[in-house]
């Protein structure tokens, strides 16, 4: 069973990949657009970003 904090990372990841796949696929920025272009939300939410990334490798490789 999942932990909250498990699905939060998973959740943070999606969006990461959502923002991402519109990055790439429109050049559209979603985080930038909802809360400024690198401002300090948008900073914090890419950063909480990359963390739940980082979790979701160690989630990845610790379960079986």
């Amino acid at each position: 069973m999942f932990k909250t904090v498990d699905l939060v990372a998973l959740a943070l990841v999606v969006v990461g990949g959502l923002n991402w796949g519109l990055v790439g696929a429109f050049d559209f920025d979603l985080v930038a657009t909802i809360f400024g272009e690198m401002s300090m939300i948008s900073r914090i939410v890419y950063i909480l970003v990359g963390l739940a990334a980082v979790y979701m490798i160690y989630f990845a490789a610790t379960k079986k």
